[in-house]
């Protein structure tokens, strides 16, 4: 039986997924990479090690999966969004990449913004942010004036693996709706904005649909690792976008929650783009033709961890949120809001900072916990309600993902503040998963992604949601929504500080 590999090139590692035609696993591998902090707020990678970290990841799956070499068919990406990667007129790389985390370049985006902002807006449906590449690309224009003279080629991480590994050059057009240099609508570069910005259209890689073949596995990779039939790469696609792939997010009346370290909710949208001015991310799918919408929660996953190392230190996250479903949802009038390092939606707001509200001698440690994970909840349906206001869309169901779908409680307590059914992944293999789905649609294995995903995605039940808790909820979530005004006074007199 052929297999497919998912390589997941993110920010701290390369993961391989490699699956069979039943969309069984048969194997995994990961190979870590080191980040570089150069100074304070830079974020940065050398590009040749996600290359050694490529050899690891095929060197443990030769070793562990005996006919690899005989039934590797095709390879596809997922990778980290925005990240620069520029290269000489030799291909060979000019400086360490700069990171999607990387926030050197807030300058930069006021001056697109003042500029270039409503056109921009109207072209790429996105507003410039420290994590895009575009401003990156201002940045060495301004700073490294000699190293951007040798520029011949500007990538982003997972083509330059692609690169690597078949020697062309392409982009999908997932990854290059997070560059603000395409126009999304046109599925083509921007001329508008590489004239404004004095970029080279032919610096820009081909683009191409995230299952299309970019060519071979070449032939001595292959051999090293006793490959011998051609082995056919396809584009592969922003780690978003495929992680929404691998949780069959695939019409418009499913969303997805994932609660990791920061947290997103993000939607299937179909070829109607919605107008949601910069208030909503909006990028190209994986899927041919189509969109998808997110918002995201800067710190949330990162505040329970908070919470956690501030004031209970010494216990398991199971032990801190025993309890919390024994306490009425409102936690008795505390409410958190998670703008610990700031807010990106629906407030794209880098010095608003978090509170507890409402606190009284009544209050346990369980009752904090209980608000903030109400506050993280509150925070993600925000972007919800600006899909379901703006767009109209329904949610019959929500695939929830990452640590909030490990905790029952917090589960129930998604589905009654989001008002809708919450299935979980069988298997949460994240944009690895969707990353081998576009392989396996890619070499015709299945007609589309939506035939794929039937084979390749399972649920398990979640929650539902309990219609006493959801009307107490929608009581409670228009107060946590005044709280961000209220409180930016005091961030802002902190700020002038």
């Amino acid at each position: 039986m052929a297999y497919v590999l998912g390589l997941d090139l993110g920010t701290s590692a390369l993961k391989g997924l490699l699956m069979d035609e039943t969309g069984t696993i048969v194997g995994s591998a990961t190979a870590d990479y080191p980040l570089i902090h150069p100074a304070s707020g830079y974020s940065e990678q050398d590009p040749n090690e996600w290359l050694k970290a490529c050899e690891r990841v095929f060197e443990q799956l030769s070793a562990t999966v005996l006919d690899f070499g005989q039934q590797l068919a095709g390879i596809s990406f997922s990778g980290q969004m925005h990240s620069l990667v520029v290269l000489d007129e030799g291909n060979r790389v000019l400086r360490n990449a700069i990171l999607w985390n990387d926030v050197r370049t807030t300058m930069q985006c006021e001056r697109i913004m003042a500029d270039f902002g409503d056109e921009l807006l109207e072209i790429t449906k996105n507003i410039a942010l420290e994590g895009f590449t575009l401003p990156k690309i201002l940045w060495i224009q301004e700073n490294e004036p000699e190293l951007w003279s040798q520029v011949r080629h500007i990538l982003l991480p997972k083509d330059y693996l692609g690169y690597w590994l078949t020697g062309t050059m392409h982009m999908d057009y997932s990854d290059a709706a997070g560059t603000l240099l395409l126009d999304v609508a046109k599925k083509e570069w921007s001329q508008a904005i590489t004239e404004q910005f004095n970029i080279p259209t032919d610096y820009l890689p081909t683009l191409i649909d995230s299952s299309g073949q970019t060519g071979t596995l070449n032939r001595p990779l292959a051999e090293k690792y006793g490959i011998q039939q051609e082995v056919k790469i396809f584009a592969g696609g922003a780690d978003n976008a495929c992680a929404a792939i691998g949780a069959g997010i695939l019409s418009v009346d499913t969303g997805m929650v994932s609660i990791g370290t920061s947290g997103v909710f993000l939607s299937y949208e179909d070829q109607q783009l919605p107008t949601y001015q910069g208030k909503l991310h909006l990028f190209n799918h994986g899927i041919k033709d189509r969109y998808y919408s997110m918002g995201v929660t800067l710190a949330a996953g990162h505040s329970l961890s908070w919470f956690k190392d501030t004031f209970a230190k010494d216990q398991s996250f199971e032990t801190l949120l025993a309890g919390v479903d024994t306490i009425e949802p409102g936690a008795g009038g505390l409410l958190f809001t998670p703008y610990i390092v700031g807010e990106r939606t629906p407030h794209v707001d880098s010095q608003i900072r978090g509170s507890f509200i409402g606190i009284d001698t009544s209050h346990t440690l369980t009752h904090f916990a209980k608000a903030v994970l109400e506050g993280i909840t509150f925070s993600l349906k925000d972007s919800q309600q600006l899909m379901e206001t703006i767009a109209g869309k329904t949610f019959g169901k929500i695939v929830s993902v990452g640590g909030g779908a490990k905790n029952s409680d917090w589960l129930q307590m998604q589905a009654d503040i989001f008002n809708s059914e919450i299935v979980c992944l069988e298997a949460e293999e994240g944009p690895g998963l969707g990353a081998a789905m576009l392989a396996a649609t890619g070499l015709g294995w299945f007609e589309d992604l939506q035939a794929c995903s039937e084979t390749f995605v399972n649920y398990r039940p979640g929650a539902t949601p309990n219609p006493q808790n959801v009307e107490k909820y929608q009581k409670i979530y228009p107060v946590y929504q005044k709280i961000y005004s209220a409180t930016k006074v005091i961030s802002e007199a902190f700020g002038d500080e």
